[in-house]
């Protein structure tokens, strides 16, 4: 017996409906990790300017450093919550930077990708699982047929 659950596929309309939620939990992912970027990039800042600091100032910053760590710490947990969240819907994480998400579907029989960064309105691309973001393919260009809906039966 397997005890992972089945994977679900998504139409183009259900992926379409988990938009405004997707949406806003990709949009808090972007957000926080700038955030957690740029706090990373200052705390190297500052470690490399300490490099030759005297010991008195080592103890002076090294309080505020290692609470900077900390914070840093649990915001990188609170990002993998959200990416978590995701996966818990059926949708893979792909891009921090774009927003990027991928829907598993199937086009005749096969698995396959629906498309979808934070800047876009709707589902409206798709790729094979290997293309990636490159080999991304126009929905509207009827370059495939609607996916359509299955629990995870073949």
């Amino acid at each position: 017996m397997s005890s992972q659950p089945k994977k679900k596929y998504f139409t183009v309309e259900q992926a379409n409906q988990a938009l405004p939620l997707v949406r806003a939990i990709v949009t808090d992912i972007v957000t926080h990790f700038r955030d957690v970027h740029e706090r990373k990039e200052r705390l190297m800042r500052i470690r490399r300017r300490s490099g030759g600091a005297t010991r008195e100032a080592d103890n002076l910053y090294s309080e505020e450093v290692q609470q900077i760590e900390e914070e840093l710490e649990k915001d990188v947990a609170r990002l993998q919550d959200y990416v978590d969240e995701l996966q818990s819907l059926g949708v893979e994480f792909k891009d921090y930077v774009r927003g990027l998400v991928d829907f598993p579907a199937l086009i005749d029989g096969r698995e396959v990708y629906l498309c979808w960064q934070l800047d876009e309105p709707e589902i409206g691309y798709w790729h094979e699982l290997d293309a990636g973001f490159q080999g991304r393919q126009s929905l509207l260009e009827g370059s495939i047929q609607t996916p359509k809906a299955t629990d995870g039966n073949p």
